[in-house]
């Protein structure tokens, strides 16, 4: 594992940056062995604030927002820096969140401009409370928020979209899917809420900044929130309510467990085959025969490809059928307009990928 200070300089952006600032994120990377150049990242927050946004001197512990993300991606670090991982991991601790998602806008403008084939990005923000306003608790249940539409859709992409559909297929939509299907186990003792919706209203973390940027991209967060614990000076008031973003206030047996739904989801993800590439039904004639095409993948291990479908209207896939080591498939008399279908790898393991959403090609 290497680690380096990634230092960048923000300039003015008033409201919220009212003067240039150097500002830096932390990046430690876990070099894949035989996939390196197919890269997932797990990111938290490093900053905080009080009520103002604007307030640079009081006291702003930030243990939930986003201290908890940031402990989260630490100790997956410790653990899996001892082990050896086909594809790459990357372990970040941003800045600038509250101010604008500056540090993850720059970090990901950063992979955009090398190339990188980044095919998963997960922030943790505000992971590390399982209480709700009202006093109860949801002590395994933590939220995953996947958009449907990409954020980078072109504008022919969506022409696409509203012919063939899709609106609930996107890559990132996909990852969700396949977090669900990794890591809701008795390892982890969790539920994945897997929400299909970008972030919640009037927010956002620093998935959105690799979203923008056309990167498959979701935010984990706790299953409810307590407002009074977020951005809030400190202080005692309405009878005796304690505001303020307190390590008081933190489950770490609940922290722990969301620690442990990201590391299925990365290292299944990293140990898997990547997400086939250019996955398309060709329609270049009318027929009720179904063909599917895709980029055939590198890796060393692939066994081959499974192509999955659903009726329309299913929130998930229901049947799949593995084709073998080939690059198409061709289903007669199965008509495409009744059904979505996708297509995903499997190594000799028998480790599956994310589907690939097969739009008209």
């Amino acid at each position: 594992m290497t680690v380096e200070l990634q230092t960048f300089v923000q300039p003015a952006t008033p409201p919220r940056v009212p003067a240039e600032v150097s500002l830096t994120n932390v990046v430690a990377t876990l070099r894949g062995a035989t996939s390196p150049d197919r890269v997932y990242v797990v990111s938290g927050h490093i900053d905080s604030r009080v009520t103002d946004v604007l307030n640079a001197t009081s006291d702003a512990p930030g243990a939930d927002d986003d201290a908890s993300g940031v402990a989260l991606v630490m100790e997956l670090a410790r653990v899996l820096a001892k082990r050896e991982s086909e594809a790459t991991i990357v372990f970040t601790a941003v800045t600038g969140e509250e101010q604008g998602l500056l540090g993850s806008a720059h970090q990901a403008a950063k992979y955009k401009a090398a190339n990188a084939d980044i095919q998963g990005m997960f922030s943790d923000d505000i992971v590390g409370s399982s209480a709700a306003e009202e006093g109860s608790r949801d002590t395994h249940t933590i939220r995953l928020f996947t958009e449907g539409v990409p954020t980078s859709e072109t504008a022919e992409q969506a022409a696409t979209r509203k012919s063939v559909g899709g609106e609930v297929d996107g890559p990132s939509r996909q990852l969700g899917r396949f977090v669900q299907s990794v890591a809701e186990n008795e390892e982890t003792s969790m539920r994945i809420r897997h929400v299909y919706r970008r972030d919640r209203y009037l927010r956002g973390s620093d998935h959105v900044s690799y979203l923008n940027h056309g990167y498959p991209a979701a935010r984990f967060t706790e299953p409810n929130e307590i407002f009074e614990h977020q951005h809030q000076d400190l202080r005692v008031q309405d009878g005796g309510v304690k505001y303020g973003d307190l390590i008081e206030f933190v489950d770490f047996a609940f922290l722990a467990r969301v620690t442990r739904v990201n590391a299925a989801a990365l290292w299944s993800l990293a140990q898997a085959p990547g997400t086939p590439k250019n996955a398309r039904i060709l329609t270049a004639t009318l027929t009720n025969t179904t063909e599917l095409a895709w980029d055939l993948g590198t890796e060393s291990d692939l066994a081959g490809y499974e192509v999955v479908w659903r009726e329309t209207t299913d929130p998930d896939w229901t049947h799949f059928i593995a084709v073998g080591r080939v690059n198409t498939a061709s289903f007669p008399h199965f008509t495409k307009d009744n059904y979505f279908f996708g297509v995903r790898a499997v190594d000799q393991a028998g480790h599956r990928s994310p589907v690939a959403f097969a739009m008209r090609g």
